[in-house]
């Protein structure tokens, strides 16, 4: 999984070793996601399948893209389609991915990169891989993870941030051992911070644990906390639970986390890579149906009859073939 990669983990900041007295989260509970399908057809994991809704507050559902080998013609996106009262984060590990938004937003975004949209009071956009991509095949793997907003921000304008690799927040363990990238947010007592900008505190991270590795992490006890394999072969919290890719682990209450790296891993999947999420939960009514989480049936219905109006936006002309010297890109 190339994303952000980096040559000597020792030369980054290190996580310090926790305090004595800090206390481990225990694992509530470990589950599998099951596969499915998105928008034109691509392979996806449902992260959050089976688990209750209170356990992932401020989170609404994540989607593990792939991993898939396309042949020449196969990669596929999503139509235009609409969203209201919640965040989309896109994040690319292989491959890439080109959004397009009725605001005028968009890019491609490719190894290590982060598309965040934030709906807000509605938006039109689009996700499609680009024309070199379809041409040629290839790798495509990431997630996206929905972040809900609470009801005073689900009004608000919409906004786009596009957040090149290059400037995701790097941390090392310990022992250097492992990698840890801060898409957003931040872990307690150290000074690096994810470039996403929330509307709703969260800390989201990328990590990637070579053999045998263990990595500690400090994290906000008003928090909630979650583990997700993308690949590779685990264990999660000081009772070492087994975590496999696929399977989402929810954490309970404390000041720590920890995960630990097998000291075998399959040749495939050499490193253990997951996502660490948690956040402030919000701690109001969620109506969610189709492309929008809202607080109310009543604010659904209008959703939907805003989006047939065309009150959510109109689609743009295509950029499918949009490539990297398009968008600026380090």
């Amino acid at each position: 999984m190339p994303a952000v990669v980096v040559d000597d983990l020792l030369s980054l900041p290190r996580i310090a070793q926790p305090a004595p007295t800090a206390a481990q989260r225990p694992v509530v509970s470990v589950t599998t996601a099951p596969h499915g399908f998105e928008g034109e057809g691509f392979p996806v994991r449902r992260a959050f399948a089976g688990v209750e809704q209170r356990l992932l507050d401020p989170f609404i559902h994540l989607d593990q893209m792939g991993e898939v080998e396309y042949a020449p013609g196969e990669p596929k996106g999503t139509p235009w389609h609409p969203h209201r009262g919640f965040e989309t984060v896109t994040y690319m590990i292989d491959g890439e991915m080109a959004h397009q938004d009725s605001q005028g937003g968009g890019g491609l975004i490719s190894n290590g990169d982060t598309q965040w949209m934030t709906a807000g009071a509605g938006i039109l956009h689009i996700e499609t891989p680009p024309e070199a991509l379809v041409l040629s095949g290839g790798l495509f793997h990431g997630f996206q993870l929905w972040v809900n907003l609470p009801a005073v921000a689900k009004w608000n304008p919409p906004r786009y941030q596009d957040i090149r690799g290059s400037a995701v927040g790097l941390l090392s363990s310990y022992d250097g051992g492992a990698l840890v990238r801060l898409i957003a947010g931040a872990l307690p007592g150290i000074d690096v911070t994810g470039p996403g900008s929330t509307y709703t505190p969260i800390t989201l991270a990328h990590v990637t644990l070579s053999a045998g590795a263990r990595a500690t992490l400090p994290w906000r006890s008003d928090f909630n906390a979650l583990v997700y394999s993308l690949g590779g072969a685990g264990s999660v919290g000081i009772e070492r639970r087994p975590l496999r890719a696929g399977q989402l682990a929810v954490l309970g209450a404390g000041d720590l986390l920890t995960v630990q790296a097998d000291d075998t891993q399959e040749s495939r999947a050499p490193e253990l890579d997951v996502l660490v999420m948690g956040g402030l939960p919000i701690r109001e009514p969620v109506a969610w149906y189709g492309p929008f989480v809202m607080n109310t049936e009543q604010e659904l219905r209008q959703a939907f009859a805003d989006f047939q109006a065309g009150r959510l936006g109109q689609a743009q002309a295509s950029k499918s073939s949009t490539t990297s010297s398009d968008t600026g890109r380090d």
